[in-house]
């Protein structure tokens, strides 16, 4: 595990008054490195930067981590998502249920896929999808619903899974941020058609720019997404130079994941579950520094389901009164943070058409007012914690200056 003195000195060095970034990777980095560069002179001797030996080896290693049958490596989270959504099927005339709080891209990645979105609301306590509020959105044109697992835990993916069975729908699992996160040893994104991953810099398993990854165990959908990647080319492409010649069997685009981001990733995945056990400590303590702060209105929890599931700590999301000053307060003190997310979905201007109102689904709406996250990464060091709680301490309790 990674060791708080260290993770300390190797990130911001806090002595009192230095500032605590939301998030750093350097020390990180400083650990990963002479892997990463092996993985890297391999490309440069190889000469292929692009979709080539790196990138298969990577999707060989996220196949092993998380049991995935196929593993189809893309160049972001967000493609991911549109290129399972058009794989399972999803397009123009067709409906796919997705929470109102996430991430916008839960949302454009089906309009992007020709198909509408079509919201519900959340659990409040999970921050994930509602499938009580799911169910009542279903009608005759919907093709699939998109659980998105948030910040620590898994949605309810055995309700989910329940209803897509009962109206026959697809299960598009954004899990972009549950990569470790499993369901009775299940990973996340194999609990029902397929899932994604993203490894944005700031992601669990982050890369050094935009990358991401398709999981299915289902041979038919894996592959349409590998033709997809690349401009619809079929037969093998990936470290096969010779595919760029290849028939194009299906109208794809440009979404292949380059080699110096998965050489990254290659470094960094071996010490995955020592960054996971780091974050569960630091959670830990960040729960009960905050435990009995006035104006803190929830910390996280781990919702208790039927079948044992396994949480990961993303971001740290806590629910506190006056949350805009807060953040003022916060950023004044060197503290930086985050707001997961200020607008809901379907009260963003993109969705106008939608027709959607203030009050069509409260639980998202509150916590767009109340959220905010933490600094969080397993270069932050315990003393980092204490100073940011302190922080919110001084707050609440009128001691702000």
């Amino acid at each position: 595990m990674i060791s708080p003195t260290r993770s300390t000195e190797s990130s911001t060095g806090t002595e009192s008054g230095h500032p605590v970034p939301f998030f750093t990777q350097a020390g990180t980095f400083d650990d990963c490195w002479p892997d990463i560069e092996r993985h890297l002179n391999e490309m440069f001797d190889r000469g292929k930067y692009s979709h080539g030996r790196q990138v298969a080896e990577l999707e060989k290693a996220l196949a092993a981590y998380t049991g995935a049958r196929h593993v189809v490596a893309v160049n972001s989270g967000t493609d991911a998502l549109v290129l399972l959504l058009r794989a399972v099927g999803a397009g123009p005339g067709d409906e796919v249920i997705v929470p109102a709080f996430s991430f916008v891209a839960s949302a454009s990645s089906v309009a992007l896929a020709r198909a509408t979105p079509v919201f519900a609301d959340i659990d409040p306590e999970t921050y994930a999808l509602d499938p009580a509020s799911a169910e009542a959105a279903v009608t005759p044109r919907t093709r699939a619903v998109m659980p998105v697992h948030l910040f620590w835990q898994l949605a309810d993916m055995g309700a989910i899974g329940a209803l897509a069975e009962r109206h026959g729908l697809k299960v598009v699992e954004d899990s972009a941020e549950a990569i470790g996160m499993r369901r009775g040893g299940v990973h996340a994104g194999l609990l029902g058609d397929g899932g994604v991953l993203s490894f944005f810099p700031t992601k669990t398993l982050g890369a050094l720019g935009d990358a991401g990854a398709v999981l299915t165990d289902d041979p038919e959908i894996a592959e349409r997404v590998a033709i997809l990647r690349h401009h619809g080319r079929m037969g093998r492409t990936v470290d096969h130079i010779a595919g760029i010649s290849n028939l194009s069997g299906a109208s794809g685009t440009n979404s292949k994941m380059d080699d110096i981001q998965a050489s990254v990733l290659l470094g960094k995945l071996p010490r995955l579950d020592a960054a996971i056990a780091r974050r569960a400590e630091l959670a830990a303590a960040y729960t009960e520094l905050l435990s009995e702060v006035p104006g803190v209105l929830r910390l996280p929890t781990v919702k208790v389901r039927d079948v044992p599931a396994d949480p990961v700590f993303y971001v740290y999301v806590i629910e506190v009164e006056r949350r805009d000053a807060l953040v003022e307060h916060l950023t004044r003190a060197g503290v930086g943070t985050e707001v997961y997310y200020p607008t809901p979905l379907h009260l963003q201007p993109c969705f106008a058409e939608l027709g959607h109102r203030r009050g069509d689904f409260p639980h998202a709406e509150a916590a767009c007012e109340r959220t905010v996250a933490l600094p969080f990464h397993p270069d932050l060091g315990l003393d980092d914690v204490q100073r940011v709680c302190e922080a919110v301490r001084r707050f609440y309790t009128g001691a702000a200056s």
